[in-house]
């Protein structure tokens, strides 16, 4: 009986200890897999560092190529940011009769805050006028000259609506009333800057595009050379039972390292031209806004480079990779 019960303990027993060697044999399995890639790429960088000359003219043309389109995001992120401290409201501005009193003037622009289409109204009465032109102007003594004041009351308006067809009819609409001589819409910068950014984002990714394959072609070019240099190695290794993705791994790492230190060099390159500018263009903005800094590579922009690199080595690694090491059998 005892015999029996020892046995059966025994056959319980088997199953468990079977799943824990299965366990130990897959954790082994896997440091094995871990250790033998950090393995190949620390034998890959070596092999960067081997030839320093040429690793560096190539991280160059990388870095270069990286950092225009890096530099070209970070500024056109400037601009927007330094947009959004303008007032970019639509003005609308009513140019007044001159024949109008000032009661009539104070009237009709009370009238005209009841309006249900307009957020502000602001009445620059006529003396106002005169006096800030005579201050921000280097002609205010040219009024002297003149008996009366010449310079129109003038009506600022906010529309409602930012729409451009809506603004025109409005415009139209106000420029009718018998107290305005000329109604004017201040909003034509807004639209040309609007343009110049969509135009120069467009630029941007355009040129990005072309640089980005610039990057695959120079990392392709790098590792078929290197393919070529260690052909007899690799035909050996297949004579000895090497698989393609043996064979194929440093070349990937190669294109993996080309990227990583591709992209430190053009963040280096683009944080170094903000810099440059940095001076003027704060210079600038203060005609404008007070304490605006101009805004370089911030993490998530700086980890977006990073990855763009190491995804367009490792693409280029590949493509070289799985093009000629095809040509490569042992004869």
């Amino acid at each position: 009986m005892n015999k029996a019960h020892d046995n059966r303990k025994a056959r319980q027993a088997a199953p468990k200890r079977g799943a824990v060697q299965h366990r130990v044999r897959l954790q082994d399995r896997g440091r094995s897999w871990l250790r033998h890639h950090i393995e190949v790429a620390l034998k890959a960088l070596g092999r960067l560092w081997s030839t320093p000359l040429a690793s560096l003219m190539t991280l160059a043309v990388l870095a270069i190529a990286l950092a225009l389109p890096s530099f070209i995001f970070t500024a056109l992120k400037n601009v927007d940011q330094l947009t959004l401290g303008l007032d970019t409201e639509p003005h609308l501005s009513l140019y007044l009769n001159t024949d109008l009193s000032d009661a009539r003037i104070d009237n009709f622009s009370r009238e005209l805050l009841l309006r249900d289409d307009l957020l502000s109204v602001e009445l620059i009465s006529r003396d106002k006028g005169l006096a800030d032109f005579r201050a921000h102007t280097r002609f205010g003594d040219l009024l002297d000259f003149f008996e009366t004041n010449p310079l129109p009351a003038v009506i600022t308006l906010i529309p409602r609506q930012h729409e451009p067809q809506q603004l025109a009819a409005l415009q139209q609409q106000l420029a009718a009333l018998p107290e305005v001589d000329e109604a004017r819409v201040d909003l034509e910068w807004v639209r040309r800057l609007a343009a110049f950014m969509a135009l120069a984002e467009r630029g941007a990714w355009v040129l990005g595009a072309l640089l980005g394959l610039t990057v695959l072609l120079v990392v392709g070019n790098t590792v078929r050379m290197t393919i070529e240099s260690r052909r007899d190695e690799i035909v050996v290794s297949k004579l000895v039972g090497a698989t393609d993705a043996w064979v194929r791994r440093p070349f990937l790492y190669s294109g993996i390292w080309f990227g990583i230190f591709g992209a430190a060099l053009a963040w280096l390159l683009a944080q170094l031209a903000l810099a440059l500018i940095a001076e003027p263009v704060q210079a600038l903005a203060a005609l404008y806004l007070n304490g605006y800094q101009v805004h370089g590579l911030g993490v998530m922009e700086s980890l977006a480079l990073l990855g763009a690199g190491v995804l367009l080595g490792l693409l280029g690694a590949w493509i070289a990779v799985g093009r000629h090491l095809r040509d490569i059998e042992p004869g």
